[in-house]
């Protein structure tokens, strides 16, 4: 493995530190990135989870680096997978929102814009993605085959993946039939066949360093999961009265249904890295989990009940912290310290210059990201001046941190000057006492650092752009 960045504006490590590392893998790490759909930041054992059990997962902490301050591209899916995708802040990318397109797909990203796999496709890396897509419709160039994906198998819709039995998948640009969804005839749960694939994947042999982008569909709403993961937490909860349309396995028993879920969820990353053990392989993979928001309420989701959000303020939809910042953990034998926690701010539009510092290359000059290699080196790190937010539904909203200092605007469509709350969150992590009277200067350069961090969208307007 080669580390041709060393200090740069995309983030400093020192020279031992990179000579230790290339001394410890030859070749370019294989890079599994799991990330979970709506898992709260404290949903995991390792984040302070008392109700329901994830030791896979706190294995990986246990093994590599917790994140106490990593942050989701957005507060919904699409916005913050093309975040993640691009490098991009939700002030600068082309999707802002889950804009869908019917009958089956959301808006894409554009072919003009380069993604990480991309990148990684480039130099040499396999790339797959498994599970649920959301960038791009049938046909269209946001495909993930189009966006740097040697093979893709999962969801192409959002919606669809509300399902958990749908009637179809895809493989690469495919359609996949599957039973459909009918009383009696539920089928094969989907990530079931989605954890299948990454199996199947990790136990072919390549000579090439591989990308394998996993974007589980778990635990986002329906709440549903076969009965055996249910039985581990049945009569364990009080339930939440709920109703709700249409017959599936947690609709009279959310909690159970949605503590089952995460289990299968670990039980699954258990799974992956036994696999990557079997096949020699994890010594030479850097593995990588989060989630892409904060817990939803969803089909009777009760994230107040399992202290799905850790105690911050907000859930899926809110520019709190609740909302956005997420899990996330780094482990890499042999490189990344075991059991190692970092309070670094760091959000999903750093991963690509991340990624382009680990296999040494440029990442696209006009990306929002730094890389955290130096952390995840234990080595001193460049700080971003501030991360931004903007969410266009619930009547658009915008936020800024900006080191300690967290800044959220509401309202924006009716007001594009709305006035701004400012938290201080070495002391509020729960954005309790509004501090914008005591301080009006940081106001102040929050909302200029709001206008500088917006630019006009077609797609995605707030009150203000040009036309």
């Amino acid at each position: 493995m080669v580390l041709a960045i060393i200090c740069s504006g995309y983030g400093c490590a020192s020279q031992s530190a990179v000579e230790d590392v290339v001394s410890r893998a030859q070749i370019r790490p294989n890079i599994v990135y799991i990330l979970a759909d709506d898992l709260g930041y404290g949903d995991l054992g390792v984040y302070g989870q008392e109700l329901i059990s994830t030791p896979n997962i706190d294995r990986l902490a246990a093994e590599g680096m917790r994140f106490t301050q990593h942050y989701a591209g957005s507060t919904v899916c699409a916005p913050s997978r093309a975040s993640l995708m691009s490098g991009l802040h939700t002030g600068h990318t082309y999707i802002r929102g889950n804009k869908p397109i019917f009958p089956e797909g959301q808006y894409p990203i554009p072919a003009s814009r380069i993604t990480v796999a991309e990148v990684l496709q480039d130099v040499g890396y396999k790339t797959a993605a498994i599970g649920k897509w959301g960038l791009g419709a049938p046909g269209t160039e946001g495909l993930p085959t189009r966006q740097g994906f040697d093979y893709f198998f999962g969801y192409n819709d959002q919606r669809e993946a509300h399902s958990y039995y749908p009637d179809h998948l895809w493989r690469n640009e495919e359609r996949v039939d599957l039973l459909k969804n009918e009383e009696g005839q539920r089928g094969t749960y989907s990530h079931d066949l989605l954890t299948d694939e990454v199996l199947t994947f990790l136990q072919k042999k390549t000579e090439e360093p591989f990308f394998l982008y996993i974007p589980y569909t778990i635990p986002h709403a329906a709440l549903d999961v076969p009965d055996d993961s249910m039985l581990v937490y049945e009569g364990q909860f009080q339930e939440k009265p709920w109703e709700a349309e249409g017959s599936y396995i947690g609709q009279e028993t959310p909690r159970t249904a949605y503590a089952a879920m995460v289990s299968r969820l670990d039980a699954d990353i258990g799974r992956i890295l036994r696999t990557l053990e079997t096949q020699g392989l994890l010594d030479q993979t850097l593995v990588i989990f989060t989630s892409d928001n904060g817990p939803h309420q969803e089909a009777g989701a009760d994230p107040i009940f399992f202290n799905s959000n850790g105690g911050l303020r907000g859930i899926k939809r809110d520019l709190y912290e609740g909302g956005i910042r997420v899990p996330m953990i780094a482990m890499w034998q042999g490189v990344i310290q075991e059991n190692s926690v970092t309070d670094h701010i760091s959000a999903f539009w750093d991963v690509m210059p991340t990624l382009c510092a680990i296999i040494g290359v440029d990442p696209p000059p006009d990306i929002d990201g730094i890389s955290f290699l130096p952390t995840l080196l234990g080595e001193s790190q460049v700080a971003h001046d501030y991360l931004y937010w903007e969410f266009h539904e619930l009547g658009g909203k915008q936020a800024i941190r900006m080191n300690n200092w967290k800044g959220v605007r509401l309202n924006v469509h009716d007001n594009p000057v709305a006035p701004i709350e400012l938290y201080d969150l070495s002391r509020d992590r729960q954005e309790a006492r509004n501090l914008s009277f005591d301080y009006p200067n940081i106001v102040t350069r929050i909302a200029q650092l709001m206008d500088e961090a917006h630019t006009p969208s077609d797609l995605f307007v707030f009150p203000g752009d040009d036309p």
